[in-house]
């Protein structure tokens, strides 16, 4: 039987991102991909033109929908524009038994604002707690937690500091630091150090979204954090060295890279 993992994320009418972007990989890495709308956006290659949250009312419909009669063998989280949604998805999250990969989106690759400031105190108490892996990079760090990573020696104080809210594990993805691609996954005993070359593509749209459902497919399969996690990091590493021109902005991740 293919395990099944659910989305819970916006849409990104360019296909790079969000829902398109988890769905893809889901495809990619051999897994039923399902999916709760939590916002449709207008965006492209350039920026995010517009955003359009739906009512509580239909996530939590899109929700028990998937999970009562399909079951779920792992969630993953995207964009939660508002803390009544971060709430509701939260809330739904604990009621499920599977793992939930929570990527804590606050703004897009071209910089536009994805959640409300008034979320951010949502994600710290209600949805981190529920995390089996939590997937911030380095902005979304700062904005949680007030940390800021300038080197690969401040990702162990990032980590401990996100950890604090309560997910199980974390992955601080240091891709904006100089040098080699490097991410420290943790669950404040363990440490796993992941390193990967820098391609020179600027083609990245979906690198979040991509490496979080990774990590929620792998986990569907039967795999431990850390066994996910590093194969999630090989998948996303290949789609970013073939990530492609597409319209006049940035490009995205591959997600079909691996189909030869």
């Amino acid at each position: 039987m293919i395990p099944g993992v659910l989305t819970v994320a916006g849409s990104d009418s360019g296909g790079g991102a969000g829902i398109q972007a988890d769905l893809k990989t889901m495809l990619a890495l051999g897994v039923h991909g399902m999916s709760v709308i939590t916002a449709v956006t207008a965006q492209n290659s350039i920026g995010v033109q517009g955003a359009w949250e739906l009512p509580v009312k239909a996530v939590r419909a899109q929700y028990r929908s998937v999970v009562d009669d399909i079951g779920v063998r792992a969630v993953k989280t995207g964009m939660l524009s508002s803390a009544e949604l971060v709430e509701t998805v939260a809330e739904l999250i604990a009621g499920t038994d599977a793992p939930a990969v929570v990527d804590p989106v606050g703004v897009s690759k071209h910089g536009d604002a994805l959640l409300a400031p008034s979320a951010l105190d949502s994600v710290r108490t209600a949805l981190l707690p529920v995390a089996t892996v939590a997937t911030p990079n380095l902005d979304e760090v700062a904005h949680l937690t007030g940390v800021r990573v300038e080197s690969e020696d401040d990702l162990r104080r990032a980590a401990e500091a996100v950890l604090a809210y309560g997910p199980r594990w974390v992955v601080i993805k240091g891709g904006h630091l100089a040098g080699d691609a490097v991410d420290l996954l943790t669950d404040g005993s363990q440490e796993h150090w992941l390193r990967a070359p820098r391609h020179d593509n600027r083609h990245t749209h979906g690198t979040g979204c991509t490496l979080a459902s990774a990590i929620a497919s792998q986990l569907a399969k039967g795999q431990t954090v850390p066994e996910a996690v590093m194969a999630a990091k090989e998948y996303v590493t290949g789609a970013i060295a073939a990530g492609f021109a597409l319209g006049a902005g940035i490009g995205p991740v591959h997600h079909g890279w691996n189909f030869g």
